[in-house]
C-alpha cells in the first residue's frame, strides 16, 4: 500500500531531525509550509525555546501584494532581520519534510541575503 503524501513527508521529516538540532549558539531554523501562508521559526532545541519567529501573517507583510513565493521571500528577509537584531547569524535549516524548491528555496535564498549563514 502507497504513503499518502502526508505520511511521506513525516518519514523524510524523521530522517532529518534524527541529524539537525539547534543550540542557543545555532538554532534550528524550522520552516511550516501551508497552502496559503508560510512561517519559519528559529528554535533552540537544548531548551526547547523559539527565539524568533516570522510568518507570511505578520502585520508588516499582509498587505504585501504578489504570490505566495513573493511573500515567501520576504519572509525569508523578516527572519534575517529579527535574528540579526538578537545577535544571532548562524543557524541550522530545516526544511521540516518539504522539497527544496520553490517557496521553500525562496525562504532560504533571501534569509542568506539578509545576512543569515547556513
Amino acid at each position: 500500500m502507497s504513503l499518502t503524501k502526508l505520511e511521506r513527508r513525516y518519514r523524510i521529516k524523521s530522517r532529518i531531525r534524527k541529524i539537525v538540532s539547534g543550540t542557543a549558539e545555532r538554532p534550528r531554523m524550522n520552516v511550516f509550509r501551508s497552502n496559503k501562508q508560510i512561517s519559519v521559526q528559529l528554535i533552540d532545541d537544548l531548551n526547547g525555546v523559539t527565539l524568533v519567529a516570522a510568518s507570511s501573517k505578520d502585520k508588516s507583510l499582509t498587505d504585501a501584494a504578489g504570490t505566495k513565493t513573493d511573500k515567501a521571500g520576504l519572509v525569508g528577509k523578516l527572519i534575517a532581520e529579527k535574528a540579526l537584531a538578537a545577535g544571532i547569524s548562524n543557524v541550522v535549516f530545516d526544511r521540516n519534510g518539504y522539497l527544496y524548491h520553490g517557496r521553500v528555496k525562496k525562504l532560504a535564498d533571501a534569509a542568506r541575503e539578509g545576512g543569515l549563514k547556513f
